[in-house]
C-alpha cells in the first residue's frame, strides 16, 4: 500500500512505464532524483524517489524559486547566444527545425547544444538517434550527452522508456492550474541542473502552445535570452495563431528575431520539382508584424523519413540542408547587429 507522498512506478509486460511526479511531494526535483528512477523502473515499488521540498514550509518556496534562477544564470554564464523556437501551433515542424538549425550552425564550426523542454512529447533525442542515452551526473551539474556533429542534447526524454509519459500523481481534485505551476516548476529545475559548458549557441526547442500559454512563460525561465524563433506553415490557419502568439510573445518582452516557413511547399524525391501545399501568404504576415522572413523550408520526404529513422541527412550539399544554413546565417546576421545596435545605444 502507498503511502501518501511517495511516487510509484509500475510495470506491466505490454503497456508503458510512465514516469509519475507526486505533487503531494512537491515538485522541485532534480536530475539525480529523476536518474536514480528511471533506472529503477524495472521494480514494483519505489519510495522517496523525487524527495520533499527543500524547505517544507510555503513562504520559502520563492526563496527556492530565487536559488532555481541562479542556478540557469550559473549554468548558462559560459552560452554566448541563447535561442528558443517556438510557435503558438502544433504540428508546423518546430522540433524539426529546431534540430536542422541547430546541425547547421554546428556545421559551420560553432559549439551548439539544443534543450528539449517538451515533457510530455520530447522528441529530439529520437530524431537524432540518440534514445536510451542519459545525463552524466557530475559535482558540477549534469553534463548532457553528445550527439551528431558535437551537439549537446538536454531533453526529459532521457528518462522515460520509449512511449513512456509523463504522468502527475496527486488529489483527483487538484485544479489544472495548480498542475500548471507543477509543471513550470519541474521544468525550471531541470533547466537549472544542466552544465552546458562552453557553447556558442544554445536552441530550446518550446513545446506547442497557444499564445497565451506554456512557450512564452518557460522562455522567461532563459537568463539574457536572445530571441526567439517562431515557425509557421503557409496555412491561414496556422498564420493566424502563430500571429497571435508573436503578438503575446512581445508584450511579455520577448524579442522575436524572424519567422520560418516551414512545408512552403513539397519537393519530389524523385525529379526535384516543388508543388504547393498550402494557401496562405507569410510575407504578409511579416509585413504586418515588421518581421523578417527567415527563409523558406519545403517538405522533403528524404529528409523527414531519416530524422524518424533516428539517422539524420547530415550531408551539407543536399538542397534541403543547404537552405537551413542560409537561415542559421541570417539568424547570426540579426545577432550581430543587435549587438552592434546595443553597443552604439
Amino acid at each position: 500500500m502507498r503511502k501518501r507522498g511517495q511516487a510509484a512506478f509500475l510495470k506491466t509486460e505490454n503497456q508503458p512505464v510512465p514516469l509519475e511526479i507526486d505533487t503531494i511531494s512537491g515538485p522541485m526535483l532534480g536530475l539525480k532524483q529523476l536518474l536514480r528512477a528511471h533506472r529503477a523502473m524495472a521494480t514494483k515499488d519505489l519510495k522517496d524517489i523525487l524527495g520533499r521540498l527543500k524547505y517544507a514550509d510555503d513562504a520559502k518556496v520563492v526563496q527556492q524559486i530565487t536559488e532555481q534562477m541562479k542556478a540557469v544564470k550559473g549554468r548558462m554564464a559560459a552560452v554566448r547566444h541563447k535561442l528558443v523556437v517556438m510557435s503558438g501551433k502544433g504540428g508546423v515542424g518546430k522540433s524539426m527545425t529546431t534540430v536542422n538549425l541547430a546541425l547547421a550552425l554546428a556545421r559551420q564550426g560553432h559549439k551548439v547544444g539544443v534543450l528539449d523542454v517538451d515533457l510530455n512529447g520530447p522528441c529530439v533525442p529520437k530524431m537524432l538517434g540518440m534514445r536510451g542515452q542519459q545525463f552524466t551526473i557530475t559535482p558540477e551539474g549534469a553534463i548532457p550527452p553528445v550527439g551528431p556533429l558535437g551537439l549537446k542534447i538536454g531533453s526529459m526524454d532521457f528518462f522515460l522508456d520509449e512511449l513512456s509519459p509523463v504522468r502527475w500523481k496527486g488529489p483527483m481534485d487538484l485544479s489544472p492550474v495548480w498542475l500548471g505551476v507543477w509543471e513550470m516548476n519541474v521544468l525550471r529545475e531541470f533547466i537549472a541542473d544542466i552544465a552546458w559548458g562552453e557553447v556558442d549557441f544554445l536552441l530550446a526547442d518550446l513545446p506547442p502552445g497557444a499564445a497565451a500559454d506554456k512557450p512564452p512563460v518557460i522562455a522567461g525561465f532563459i537568463p539574457d535570452l536572445d530571441g526567439a524563433i517562431v515557425v509557421t506553415t503557409p496555412s491561414e490557419v496556422a498564420s493566424d495563431v502563430v500571429q497571435k502568439s508573436i503578438i503575446y510573445a512581445r508584450d511579455l518582452g520577448i524579442k522575436v528575431l524572424g519567422i520560418v516557413e516551414n512545408m512552403s511547399t513539397y519537393r519530389c524525391p524523385q525529379c526535384g520539382t516543388e508543388s504547393e501545399l498550402f494557401e496562405g501568404d507569410t510575407e504578409a504576415m511579416c509585413q504586418a508584424l515588421d518581421l523578417p522572413l527567415l527563409g523558406r523550408i519545403p517538405f522533403d520526404r528524404n529528409l523527414a523519413k531519416s530524422f524518424d529513422k533516428g539517422t539524420p541527412l547530415l550531408d551539407a550539399s543536399y538542397p534541403i540542408l543547404k537552405r537551413y544554413d542560409e537561415i542559421a546565417s541570417r539568424i547570426k546576421t540579426l545577432l550581430d547587429y543587435k549587438k552592434i545596435l546595443a553597443k552604439q545605444l
